[in-house]
């Protein structure tokens, strides 16, 4: 792909389109999900609205008391299973026993993540960002593949994030090993590291009518903010001065349930089958950034998260690191 491929579908929907609205109309009875993070935030609005929709959906978990409250009372077919992406080993007998499991898998969604949090090593000495956000997908997705290559149509969405505008892939220092760590740069890092995960997935998949796209949800309040202290929020605008959502966040940013709606119209729509590998939000594919305009710093994909040849880089660079693991 290019950044020419992003180009709008015009899809009819909007940046607070409703999830269940962009599901309204399409058939999912039968059909089979993962959902990392899948009781929290916008990853249990869109378990919701897979399941009200007859998807059975496998939430996996880390902690398990806490998704069972989460998601007790919910419509449909909803199985939780032990996961934690920070740990190698959790993820191979996650794979494992979807394996045992399911006969195929049609849609994985890679919800689950960590944000702007202090510096931490996980697995053979990772960044955590890195190593928890693409990493900990890298493996379960590498895992899964041959899952979602049992179901024609099957598709693997990547969440990234408007952030991977802070930062590119920092090819010289990925876990921050030379220079000092910066929470920022290494969530936008995870975060285009998530997209260029989706552009290079979809070539390796295509052949067997598997498609992968990246999403940026939009603003949203949610757990993911639980590193940031209340003070940062104020700087950053989302937060008044006395601790409630700024009139900034409150029209710009979306409730968890509009949160969801790119995540689950790239999971189905038609509009998206044969552009692979695409950066999409607000329910539809973004445009290219325009550079230097008012929005650039919210709107857009970057130029380099449609790099095919860094796409590979980081590809292969993750293989290696697996391998090392």
């Amino acid at each position: 792909m290019s950044l020419s491929d992003q180009a709008p579908t015009h899809s009819g929907f909007h940046a607070k389109t409703e999830g269940a609205d962009v599901l309204a109309n399409v058939d999912l009875g039968g059909k089979s999900a993962i959902v990392t993070g899948g009781y929290s935030g916008i990853g249990l609005e869109t378990t919701r609205a897979l399941a009200a929709k007859g998807v059975s959906v496998v939430v996996p978990v880390r902690s398990p008391g806490k998704a069972d409250e989460a998601l007790a009372g919910l419509a449909g077919d909803v199985k939780t299973h032990a996961l934690d992406l920070a740990d190698l080993g959790s993820v191979r007998r996650f794979v494992q026993a979807m394996t045992d499991q399911l006969d195929g898998l049609d849609l994985l969604i890679n919800n689950a993540g960590i944000m702007a949090c202090p510096e931490a090593r996980v697995g053979p000495g990772w960044e955590s960002q890195f190593g928890v956000n693409h990493m900990g997908h890298f493996a379960l997705t590498r895992g899964l593949r041959p899952l979602l290559e049992k179901r024609e149509g099957a598709r693997v969405i990547a969440l990234s994030s408007t952030a991977h505008k802070v930062s590119d892939i920092r090819w010289d220092d990925i876990q921050f090993e030379r220079e000092p760590y910066n929470k920022w740069q290494a969530y936008g890092q995870a975060k285009t590291a998530n997209a260029l995960f989706a552009n290079a997935l979809s070539r390796r998949v295509r052949e067997r009518g598997v498609f992968a796209f990246a999403v940026h949800p939009g603003g949203i309040f949610t757990p993911l903010q639980r590193h940031l202290p209340q003070e940062e929020m104020i700087a950053l605008g989302w937060l008044d001065e006395n601790g409630e959502p700024s009139a900034l966040a409150k029209a710009g940013f979306k409730t968890p349930t509009q949160g969801s709606s790119t995540t689950l119209w790239a999971a189905t729509s038609e509009l998206v089958a044969g552009k692979p590998g695409v950066y999409c939000e607000d329910c539809d594919i973004a445009k290219p950034t325009v550079v230097g305009s008012e929005t650039s710093r919210y709107i857009g994909a970057d130029a380099h998260i449609c790099d095919d040849a860094a796409a590979e880089r980081l590809w292969e660079i993750s293989e290696r690191l697996l391998a090392q693991a």
